[in-house]
Protein backbone atom coordinates (compact mmCIF):
# COMPACT_ATOMS: atom_id res chain seq x y z
CA UNK A 1 0.00 0.00 0.00
CA UNK A 2 2.56 2.28 0.79
CA UNK A 3 4.44 1.88 -2.35
CA UNK A 4 1.07 2.38 -4.22
CA UNK A 5 1.05 5.67 -2.13
CA UNK A 6 3.89 6.60 -2.86
CA UNK A 7 3.76 6.05 -6.96
CA UNK A 8 0.27 8.10 -6.82
CA UNK A 9 2.75 11.06 -5.27
CA UNK A 10 5.37 10.74 -7.81
CA UNK A 11 2.73 10.61 -10.66
CA UNK A 12 0.78 14.01 -9.21
CA UNK A 13 4.31 15.64 -8.78
CA UNK A 14 4.90 14.74 -12.39
CA UNK A 15 1.63 16.39 -13.32
CA UNK A 16 1.70 18.99 -11.73
CA UNK A 17 5.34 19.94 -12.63
CA UNK A 18 4.66 19.28 -16.38
CA UNK A 19 2.26 22.98 -16.96
CA UNK A 20 4.60 25.00 -15.05
CA UNK A 21 7.94 23.68 -17.05
CA UNK A 22 5.28 24.04 -20.70
CA UNK A 23 4.10 27.81 -19.34
CA UNK A 24 8.19 28.38 -18.92
CA UNK A 25 9.35 26.98 -22.47
CA UNK A 26 6.03 28.88 -24.08
CA UNK A 27 7.30 31.82 -22.79
CA UNK A 28 10.88 31.69 -23.86
CA UNK A 29 8.99 31.43 -27.84
CA UNK A 30 7.85 34.64 -27.68
CA UNK A 31 8.73 37.34 -30.38
CA UNK A 32 11.39 40.23 -28.84
CA UNK A 33 11.92 43.42 -30.47
CA UNK A 34 15.49 44.32 -30.93
CA UNK A 35 16.97 46.98 -32.82
CA UNK A 36 13.15 48.28 -33.58
CA UNK A 37 12.84 44.79 -35.22
CA UNK A 38 10.82 41.86 -34.18
CA UNK A 39 12.91 38.74 -33.67
CA UNK A 40 10.86 36.03 -34.40
CA UNK A 41 12.17 32.47 -32.83
CA UNK A 42 10.93 30.68 -36.03
CA UNK A 43 13.75 32.20 -37.91
CA UNK A 44 17.85 31.40 -37.09
CA UNK A 45 19.97 34.00 -35.82
CA UNK A 46 21.11 35.20 -38.80
CA UNK A 47 17.62 35.99 -40.49
CA UNK A 48 17.07 37.52 -37.48
CA UNK A 49 19.88 40.16 -36.97
CA UNK A 50 19.64 41.29 -40.53
CA UNK A 51 16.64 43.51 -39.05
CA UNK A 52 17.98 44.94 -35.78
CA UNK A 53 19.17 48.89 -36.13
CA UNK A 54 21.22 47.75 -33.53
CA UNK A 55 23.24 45.17 -34.69
CA UNK A 56 24.58 46.90 -38.62
CA UNK A 57 27.94 46.32 -37.29
CA UNK A 58 27.68 42.83 -35.67
CA UNK A 59 25.75 41.91 -39.28
CA UNK A 60 29.07 43.31 -41.31
CA UNK A 61 31.74 41.27 -39.34
CA UNK A 62 30.03 38.09 -39.45
CA UNK A 63 29.75 38.68 -43.04
CA UNK A 64 33.44 39.48 -43.76
CA UNK A 65 34.37 36.79 -41.36
CA UNK A 66 32.40 34.53 -43.13
CA UNK A 67 30.38 33.13 -40.67
CA UNK A 68 26.91 33.73 -42.37
CA UNK A 69 26.22 29.90 -43.15
CA UNK A 70 27.21 29.04 -39.77
CA UNK A 71 25.09 31.10 -37.83
CA UNK A 72 21.96 30.14 -40.34
CA UNK A 73 22.75 26.46 -39.45
CA UNK A 74 21.34 23.87 -37.38
CA UNK A 75 23.62 24.89 -34.22
CA UNK A 76 22.20 25.15 -31.38
CA UNK A 77 24.33 28.80 -30.53
CA UNK A 78 24.03 31.31 -27.81
CA UNK A 79 25.48 34.34 -29.04
CA UNK A 80 26.29 37.06 -27.19
CA UNK A 81 25.76 39.78 -29.48
CA UNK A 82 27.05 43.40 -28.52
CA UNK A 83 25.40 46.25 -30.53
CA UNK A 84 26.36 48.74 -32.60
CA UNK A 85 27.54 50.84 -29.37
CA UNK A 86 29.63 48.71 -28.15
CA UNK A 87 31.30 48.13 -31.55
CA UNK A 88 31.54 52.16 -31.66
CA UNK A 89 33.15 52.40 -28.32
CA UNK A 90 36.14 50.34 -29.15
CA UNK A 91 39.44 52.49 -29.94
CA UNK A 92 39.12 54.39 -33.02
CA UNK A 93 39.83 52.18 -36.27
CA UNK A 94 39.66 49.17 -34.66
CA UNK A 95 36.46 48.22 -36.33
CA UNK A 96 37.91 49.54 -39.45
CA UNK A 97 40.72 47.62 -39.45
CA UNK A 98 39.22 44.26 -38.61
CA UNK A 99 36.88 44.45 -41.24
CA UNK A 100 39.73 44.34 -43.80
CA UNK A 101 40.20 41.22 -45.92
CA UNK A 102 43.57 40.39 -44.34
CA UNK A 103 42.53 40.41 -40.84
CA UNK A 104 39.84 37.97 -41.19
CA UNK A 105 41.39 35.37 -39.01
CA UNK A 106 41.19 37.92 -36.13
CA UNK A 107 37.82 39.11 -36.95
CA UNK A 108 37.31 35.64 -36.65
CA UNK A 109 38.21 35.11 -33.23
CA UNK A 110 36.62 37.94 -31.80
CA UNK A 111 33.35 36.61 -33.49
CA UNK A 112 33.31 33.26 -32.24
CA UNK A 113 34.39 34.01 -28.31
CA UNK A 114 30.41 35.70 -28.65
CA UNK A 115 29.43 32.35 -29.40
CA UNK A 116 28.99 29.28 -26.87
CA UNK A 117 27.93 25.97 -28.10
CA UNK A 118 24.05 24.79 -27.36
CA UNK A 119 21.30 26.69 -26.35
CA UNK A 120 21.39 28.46 -22.95
CA UNK A 121 18.59 30.79 -21.79
CA UNK A 122 18.82 33.06 -18.38
CA UNK A 123 17.50 29.83 -16.71
CA UNK A 124 20.41 27.82 -17.65
CA UNK A 125 23.01 30.87 -17.39
CA UNK A 126 21.32 30.87 -13.52
CA UNK A 127 21.76 27.51 -12.62
CA UNK A 128 25.27 27.61 -14.00
CA UNK A 129 26.12 30.57 -12.06
CA UNK A 130 24.76 29.09 -9.14
CA UNK A 131 26.23 25.91 -9.71
CA UNK A 132 29.75 27.51 -9.85
CA UNK A 133 29.13 29.67 -6.80
CA UNK A 134 28.68 33.09 -8.17
CA UNK A 135 30.40 32.48 -11.32
CA UNK A 136 29.98 30.25 -14.43
CA UNK A 137 33.04 29.95 -16.83
CA UNK A 138 31.48 29.65 -20.33
CA UNK A 139 33.59 27.84 -23.33
CA UNK A 140 33.33 29.47 -26.55
CA UNK A 141 33.66 27.94 -30.01
CA UNK A 142 37.00 30.38 -30.31
CA UNK A 143 37.92 28.03 -27.60
CA UNK A 144 38.69 30.39 -24.79
CA UNK A 145 36.08 31.15 -21.92
CA UNK A 146 34.05 33.72 -21.02
CA UNK A 147 32.86 34.33 -17.07
CA UNK A 148 28.97 35.02 -16.26
CA UNK A 149 28.24 36.63 -13.35
CA UNK A 150 25.31 38.76 -11.77
CA UNK A 151 25.87 42.11 -10.18
CA UNK A 152 23.36 43.97 -8.65
CA UNK A 153 20.41 42.94 -10.78
CA UNK A 154 21.85 42.32 -13.99
CA UNK A 155 24.17 39.50 -15.85
CA UNK A 156 27.68 40.28 -16.50
CA UNK A 157 29.77 38.80 -18.75
CA UNK A 158 33.57 39.09 -18.42
CA UNK A 159 36.13 38.36 -20.94
CA UNK A 160 39.57 37.13 -20.63
CA UNK A 161 41.17 40.76 -20.54
CA UNK A 162 38.17 41.69 -17.64
CA UNK A 163 36.15 43.58 -19.72
CA UNK A 164 32.94 43.21 -18.48
CA UNK A 165 29.70 43.22 -20.98
CA UNK A 166 25.82 43.43 -19.09
CA UNK A 167 23.15 41.31 -20.99
CA UNK A 168 20.82 44.41 -21.77
CA UNK A 169 18.35 41.85 -23.21
CA UNK A 170 17.81 38.02 -22.75
CA UNK A 171 16.14 35.03 -23.96
CA UNK A 172 15.69 36.40 -27.66
CA UNK A 173 14.98 32.69 -29.02
CA UNK A 174 16.12 31.86 -32.59
CA UNK A 175 15.15 28.42 -34.44
CA UNK A 176 18.65 27.47 -34.05
CA UNK A 177 19.84 29.01 -30.89
CA UNK A 178 19.33 32.18 -28.65
CA UNK A 179 20.55 35.63 -28.55
CA UNK A 180 21.88 38.37 -25.62
CA UNK A 181 22.04 41.37 -26.44
CA UNK A 182 25.33 42.98 -24.75
CA UNK A 183 26.41 46.29 -24.36
CA UNK A 184 30.25 45.69 -24.90
CA UNK A 185 32.66 44.19 -27.44
CA UNK A 186 34.47 40.90 -25.78
CA UNK A 187 37.96 40.01 -26.12
CA UNK A 188 39.73 36.84 -26.17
Amino acid sequence: MRTLAMGLSLALATVAVVPTVMADSMSMDKTVMVGGAAMYPSKNIIQNAVNSKDHTTLVAAVKAAGLVDTLSGPGPFTVFAPTNEAFAALPAGTVDNLLKPENKAALTKILTYHVVPGRMTSDDLAKAVAAGGGTASLKTVEGDSITVTKDANRWAVTDDKGNVAHITIANVMQSNGVIFVIDKVLMP
